[in-house]
């Protein structure tokens, strides 16, 4: 074969490939199955995809009864979410949940809203929980009012006092620390609950308990700016110069303590309280009460005598009238005391409260009282112990006129207070009148009284005697025979009587027989009337037989 034939062939071997193509391949039917399957999955991916809900992050302090893919997240008892992941937080101080809520959840999931942990617990105000015991814990979801969204919560281990949005009025308490509250104690008006502790703060800066409290409306508008606010302990014993006290708060108060309110009687009420305000918390209603005089004299009393049984917050006294408070005992013990004094005085401070006379902080005048004092200083006033209770030993301070210490005032100064005059008192009072008594029993003539008495005495003793045998002679009378058969033999009598009374019955043939007798009786006289009418009216109807005849004439015999 040449190369022209080769060229020449060529070109007729591709027309006859060209001639006879190669047939096409078909798809087959059996792809459409999994082509289907494809589609059905991609499209329940993506309808799973779009009805998720938000997913959230709570922040927890511990993940105690916790369990992630089965611990629910509900509102009102309705499944809202569920937790899907459990672990320690980056700091390692707490615990991070991450959970999946429902779509129709996504409007509730706003800043202020509260997740709590509810789980079985015994507190003050019963057992709770008691459902969760075979189902276990879940978190509690209530909605919050706001218009901020938030993906982030805090997650307490207590329910809120009060729901975002209740009617009702914040306040601030702030107290010492050995008079703080806990959250969800009561807070209670005249026994009445009308609020909770929501929260229970120590600052470290200044060493105070910081409380805020919700109260509820309408019980809200009961807090004004002069209320005073105090720790109801639920009993409240006292034993002081005033003697023995008891209160009894509420129930509530009674088993788990609390708060409660008021406004002092001799206090206006003002103007009501502003939300967030702030108020001292005070240990009891006393301490709440003097709180309110908050203008006052201070002196100081330099006592002699001993000052055992008296006590911070013991009264000050005029006539029986309190006007002012102890405020320390001892006060400045070791500042120097004036030179003038013989003997070492125990200093102790009170305060003259003006305003418990009904005076308004408004219209007080310190220094007028001060120079009105200093007046009654001269004119004799004086300052004293006197036991308020026997049964406690309590002193309280008592101020007297004397007018024989009229013009004897000196003025003292102690530690930059000015010195309230004293009397003396207590222990000093008691030897003096002691030893009146001893001179008075001295100067009495006792022979006389004596002798005296040694005859009333001896008169006595022979009263004595002659009761005595009277008495005897008594015992002998009730222990003679006769004398004790006399109850039989009268007995007897009164048988014998009841027996003959007996016999005199209407049914009794001797009451009849003397019943017939009185009969015949009744009608002789009544047959001997007519015999003895006629005799009344002619004696002569005796001898003759008719009173019409002419008397007889006397004849001589006849021989």
């Amino acid at each position: 074969m040449t190369d022209g034939d080769s060229h020449g062939q060529t070109p007729r071997h591709s027309d006859h490939h060209r001639a006879a193509p190669t047939p096409q391949k078909r798809l087959s039917p059996v792809w459409i199955v999994p082509f289907v399957a494809l589609l059905i999955g991609a499209w329940l991916v993506y309808d799973n995809y779009s009805k998720r809900g938000p997913q959230i992050t709570l922040n927890l302090p511990t993940a105690d009864g916790i369990e992630a893919g089965k611990t629910l997240i509900k509102t009102r008892n309705v499944e809202v979410g569920q937790v899907e992941t459990v672990r320690l937080s980056d700091d390692l101080t707490g615990v991070e949940i991450t959970a999946r809520m429902e779509p129709q959840a996504e409007d509730m999931l706003v800043e202020d809203t509260h997740f709590w942990v509810v789980k079985p617990r015994i507190g003050r105000e019963g057992i709770s929980g008691l459902g969760t015991v075979l189902s276990g814990a879940y978190i509690q979801l209530e909605p919050g009012q706001s218009e901020v969204d938030s993906r982030e919560f805090n997650v307490s281990d207590q329910p809120p006092v009060a729901p975002p949005g209740a009617e009702g009025l914040r306040l601030n308490l702030i107290s010492q620390v050995g008079n703080s509250l806990s959250v969800g104690d009561a807070v209670t008006f005249q026994g009445v609950g009308v609020g909770r502790v929501e929260e229970a703060n120590f600052d470290v800066d200044t060493q105070s308990m910081h409380h805020r409290i919700f109260i509820e409306s309408p019980y809200d508008t009961l807090v004004t700016e002069n209320t005073r606010f105090w720790s109801a302990s639920g009993v409240d014993i006292r034993l002081d110069s005033e003697g023995f006290r008891i209160k009894v708060e509420s129930v509530e108060a009674l088993l788990g303590g609390g708060v409660t309110f008021g406004v002092p009687d001799d206090v206006p009420a003002g103007t009501r309280a502003q939300e967030d305000a702030s108020f001292e918390l005070y240990s009891d209603e006393e301490t709440a009460r003097q709180g309110t005089f908050n203008r006052y004299l201070e002196y100081v009393l330099l006592i002699e005598d001993t000052v055992r049984g008296l006590s911070k917050g013991a009264p000050v006294e005029f006539r029986g009238v309190r006007i002012g408070t102890v405020a320390a005992v001892p006060w400045n013990f070791t500042s120097p005391q004036p030179e003038d004094r013989e003997r070492l005085a125990i200093p102790v401070l009170i305060r003259i409260e003006p305003q418990r006379l009904g005076i308004g902080a408004q219209e007080l005048d310190l220094q007028e009282w001060r120079d009105r004092f200093q007046r009654l200083f001269e004119a004799g006033l004086r300052a004293s112990l006197k036991s308020g209770s026997l049964l406690t030993g309590a002193l309280f301070v008592d101020l007297k006129l004397d007018a024989e210490l009229e013009d004897a005032y000196a003025a003292e100064v102690f530690a930059d207070r000015p010195v309230f005059p004293t009397a003396s008192s207590g222990l000093a009072q008691i030897q003096a009148q002691v030893t009146a008594l001893l001179d008075k029993l001295n100067r009495l003539e006792v022979e006389p009284i004596l002798s005296g008495l040694d005859r009333n005495l001896q008169v006595s003793e022979a009263m004595l005697n002659q009761a005595k045998r009277l008495v005897e002679s008594m015992n002998g009378l009730v222990s003679n025979p006769d004398t004790q058969s006399l109850p039989g033999n009268l007995n007897q009598t009164l048988v014998e009587l009841r027996g003959t009374l007996s016999g005199l019955s209407p049914d009794s043939s001797v009451y009849q027989d003397l019943t017939r007798t009185l009969d015949e009786v009744e009608t002789l006289v009544r047959d001997l009337q007519p015999a003895a009418r006629k005799i009344s009216d002619d004696p002569r109807a005796l001898l003759f037989d008719s009173i019409d005849t002419q008397d007889p004439i006397p004849r001589a015999p006849q021989r």
